[in-house]
C-alpha cells in the first residue's frame, strides 16, 4: 500500500508538472518595427552622391540631370554631345557616379571647370567631369 501511495503521488507531481502555465516571452520592441518601413520609399535610401541631384549644365545644350532612385543608385538623364543623347543607370562609385555608356564604363566625378577641359566652363566651381572635353557644371 505504501508503494501504491508513493507511486501515486510521483505520477500526480509529474503530472502537475507538465500542466504548469509557461509565461509567454515578453514582447521585443526591436521587433514591434513593422515590415512596411524597412521597404519605405527607395530614393530616401542613402545615396553616396545625393547632394549632386539635379540639373547639370554643359556647352551647345549639353546636360546630365541626376535623379536618385534605388538605394545607391541614379537615372542619368544625358546630351552628352549633338548626337548621344539617353538615360542611363548610375551607381555610386569610389570616387563618383559609375554608368555603361556605349558599352564603355564612365564616371561622374567632382571637378572644376577648369577640369573639364571646355573653354566655356573655365573658372566655375561645382562642376562633374566625365572626361576631357565632356563637363558639366551649377554655376
Amino acid at each position: 500500500m505504501r508503494m501504491r501511495s508513493i507511486l501515486f503521488g510521483a505520477t500526480a507531481a509529474m503530472l502537475l508538472t507538465g500542466c504548469e502555465k509557461a509565461d509567454a516571452p515578453a514582447p521585443d520592441d526591436t521587433d514591434a518595427a513593422p515590415v512596411e518601413a524597412a521597404e519605405s520609399d527607395a530614393s530616401a535610401a542613402p545615396h553616396q552622391y545625393a547632394d549632386w541631384a539635379g540639373q547639370w549644365t554643359g556647352v551647345e545644350g549639353m546636360y546630365v540631370t541626376i535623379t536618385p532612385s534605388e538605394p545607391g543608385r541614379y537615372s542619368l538623364e544625358m546630351q552628352s554631345d549633338l548626337d548621344t543623347k539617353g538615360t542611363y543607370e548610375g551607381r555610386d562609385g569610389a570616387t563618383g557616379i559609375e554608368f555603361e555608356r556605349g558599352g564603355e564604363t564612365l564616371s561622374l566625378t567632382a571637378s572644376d571647370g577648369d577640369a573639364t577641359g571646355l573653354k566655356h566652363l573655365a573658372g566655375k566651381k561645382d562642376c562633374l567631369t566625365v572626361k576631357t572635353g565632356e563637363g558639366y557644371c551649377r554655376d
